[in-house]
């Protein structure tokens, strides 16, 4: 699983590509970010093949798993998931 490490006081934005796995499809609708408590997620976006959640927030010392579900157009689901790992910088 992918790890990131990021400060408690910063809002950073987190990029899942689904490219690989979309090939010719597309997302459509808004992905679900999944935010354990601790975690805010400020704000999203996505593209055809991109998922993008600003997130802010979290205790130096946790690690906290985020997960991203979408929906394509051809009606197929999937859901990836990271760990933000809180360190102060």
């Amino acid at each position: 699983m992918t790890k990131f490490v990021k400060d408690p006081d910063a809002v950073l934005d987190y990029v899942v590509d689904w490219s690989d796995f979309l090939d010719d499809d597309t997302i459509t609708g808004a992905p679900v970010w999944t935010m354990p408590a601790g975690l805010t997620k400020d704000s999203q976006s996505n593209t055809g093949t991109t998922a993008t959640a600003f997130i802010s927030g979290g205790t130096a010392g946790n690690g906290y798993t985020v997960a991203c579900k979408i929906t394509t157009a051809a009606g197929r689901t999937d859901e990836r998931s990271f760990v933000i790992v809180v360190r102060q910088k």
